[in-house]
């Protein structure tokens, strides 16, 4: 009789639950509904009524653009005709000349023209402002349209009309579009006593078997004993290409990592699913807090593993997995559907996007809020606010002076004067940047009329405003005057004060007109805190090994 009482009981129990369950379904799409009939009929009204012509596609674009960005910043719509980006991301290729451009008052502006690609091979130099793309005059247009001129089929020309800095006549160049591939291991070689080292900066369909090949050639033709892994201002990109360069160091069969969210049936537990490359070899990974996405899902699984140290500064904290779904009209969502979680089970993810301020701004979970979780030999380590790495070095803080000189193109424009006078320069390694040439630098800055403005000074102006309102200005007036005095920006002292960052900066900006991202990578490694103390622990296993093995009983 119990028995049967409970069985209908529970009966009852799932009716009411799957009858509830289907209510909310029903409630949730009958509202997706009603609010789609109040936009489609909210936008036929204002595009019939509207006082001035309404350009419809652009209305409504950034009607849902403004809708997506009060989700999360990777949640985006892609429409066909910017399908490009997808591809480039997902494959690092895509047809055209092979360049970085710039929009600025002056127009579009060459960044970086790509090694060996055509707009190196047909002449065009960083500075260059582009005129005109065949017959169409692009000094008014946008970097994105300027860009969409420029891309088209791999072996189809174009011709530029191109303004050199310095010179009054402009230039024409015949350019030939190519395929562009983007190697995402930049560089690899070798570090110290047999330490390999290999900079990945980014995540494609081919990173994996680039960062495979390097190992593989470190190995067989330099006989490394070590090695470096440099994902640091990596962010990130496709998940599988990040599990599978776990897997080049981990047991097949291990969890690298999983992933969940609301649709239950698109969890996924991923695997090391081939034969490693090497579960030995020790090994360092660099991170810094512009490592995000899949460079955490590798430096979190490999710590969480015990399969390498971490070395630098605290990731980014990206714990979020994007999935593409198909959209009328060719386009596509690509939408956050799920979470991902390393092999310890934390997930790393930083921001709370769910839970708004009143402003609608995005507060990061803070530490003490945070869990902690084990690693296979019980290391203790967190989740949220990104992967905190084993061995902590600060880099060095970025003083005002220098984001204004980055800012404003100052220090652009000055090398590409340098290298106007400069036809060659010695390799990478012996090239010096002369104190003599810096003196020069500081009075091209003084006869620009170069202007900053520090943070501080700034804060002092609301501060003055507040005292103001609050009635206390008065009578603090010197104290007001004194700190005004020593917060105002002195170029001269600054540059000197910063002589070694910004000629650092001059540096690798003059390395890359000459080597290009190679060099540029090399030149930057130099004097490098956070590669110098990784082979420092690559080289003494003692210390190695005290840091991956389990915390001492107490």
């Amino acid at each position: 009789m119990i028995r049967t009482k409970l069985i209908t009981a529970f009966c009852i129990f799932i009716m009411c639950a799957g009858s509830a369950s289907a209510q909310t379904q029903n409630d949730s799409r009958f509202e997706v509904s009603k609010q789609l009939d109040i936009f489609n009929a909210l936008l036929k009204e204002v595009e019939m009524f509207y006082v001035d012509s309404v350009e419809v596609e652009k209305t409504v674009r950034r009607g849902i653009d403004a809708m997506l960005k009060g989700l999360d910043p990777y949640t985006e719509y892609i429409p066909e005709k910017e399908m490009d980006k997808l591809t480039f991301v997902t494959t690092g290729e895509y047809g055209g000349i092979g360049a970085i451009i710039n929009q600025r008052e002056n127009g579009i502006v060459i960044a970086e023209p790509y090694e060996g690609k055509p707009a190196h091979l047909a002449g065009l130099k960083a500075g260059d402002i582009i005129l005109m793309v065949d017959t169409v005059d692009v000094t008014h247009l946008s970097s994105s349209k300027v860009s969409e001129l420029l891309k088209g089929s791999p072996n189809s020309k174009l011709t530029l009309k191109i303004q050199r800095p310095g010179e009054k006549k402009t230039r024409k160049f015949e350019v030939v579009r190519q395929q562009i591939v983007v190697d995402q291991v930049v560089y690899y070689g070798v570090r110290g006593n047999h330490t390999g080292y290999i900079y990945l900066q980014g995540f494609t369909d081919k990173s994996a078997q680039e960062v495979k090949n390097a190992l593989e050639d470190l190995k067989k033709n330099y006989g490394i004993q070590s090695l470096i892994l440099d994902l640091r201002n990596n962010g990130g990109g496709l998940l599988d290409g990040a599990v599978q360069i776990v897997n080049f160091f981990v047991t097949k069969g291990q969890e690298v990592l999983s992933t969940r969210g609301k649709i239950k049936q698109r969890d996924r537990i991923y695997r090391a699913a081939l034969e490693p490359l090497d579960t030995v070899i020790p090994l360092a990974v660099l991170i810094n807090g512009n490592s995000a996405s899949s460079s955490e899902i590798v430096c979190g699984a490999l710590q969480d593993l015990d399969r390498a140290v971490l070395v630098g500064e605290r990731s980014f904290g990206k714990g979020l997995v994007q999935s593409t779904r198909d959209l009328p009209y060719d386009g596509k969502l690509k939408v956050t559907m799920s979470k991902y979680y390393i092999p310890s089970g934390r997930c790393i993810q930083q921001m709370d996007y769910s839970h708004r301020n009143a402003d609608g701004s995005v507060a990061a979970i803070p530490d003490s809020l945070t869990s902690v979780f084990y690693t296979s030999k019980k290391r203790p380590v967190r989740d949220g606010g990104g992967i905190r790495p084993d061995v902590e070095v600060d880099e060095p803080q970025t003083p005002t002076i220098i984001y204004y000189l980055m800012d404003d193109y100052s220090l652009f424009d000055y090398v590409t004067e340098w290298a106007k006078d400069h036809k060659t320069i010695p390799p990478v390694g012996e090239f010096m940047y002369s104190d003599k040439d810096y003196e020069q630098f500081k009075n091209y800055l003084k006869n620009k009329n170069f202007t900053y403005d520090r943070q501080s000074e700034k804060a002092l102006t609301n501060l003055k405003e507040i005292a103001r309102f609050e009635g206390y200005l008065d009578e603090n007036a010197d104290t007001f005057a004194e700190l005004e005095s020593k917060l105002k920006p002195d170029l001269d002292r600054d540059l000197e004060r910063y002589k070694g960052q910004i000629k650092k900066l001059i540096t690798i900006e003059i390395i890359k007109r000459y080597y290009y991202q190679k060099g540029e990578l090399l030149e930057s490694l130099k004097e490098d805190p956070v590669l110098e103390k990784a082979v420092s622990v690559l080289e003494n296993k003692e210390e190695y090994d005290k840091i991956l093995s389990a915390p001492a009983e107490k």
